[in-house]
């Protein structure tokens, strides 16, 4: 595989795309991902938060880590107070 060129949210498609310098390129279908992995709105927003802010490090969490871990690592469940 070749050198990483770059790596984007592509708002259009809701995908993250790496492009590489082979021309190859990886899209993550991040609606599929987050239908899989995310258990709550807590969760969905840490992902969106990576999505929007570092494309790079969820393209890593996806294809390289584990997404259910991060995220019961991350997520702060508060419920609402009435």
């Amino acid at each position: 595989m070749g050198t990483l060129k770059t790596c984007e949210f592509n708002i259009d498609t809701g995908c993250v795309e790496l492009h590489y310098s082979d021309g190859r390129t990886v899209s993550i279908d991040c609606t599929a991902v987050e239908n899989e992995v995310a258990d709550n709105m807590y969760q969905r927003s840490e992902l969106d938060w990576l999505i929007y802010n570092d494309p790079l490090a969820y393209a890593d969490l996806i294809i390289n880590g584990n997404p259910e871990a991060f995220l019961k690592a991350v997520t702060v469940v508060q419920p609402l107070e009435t």
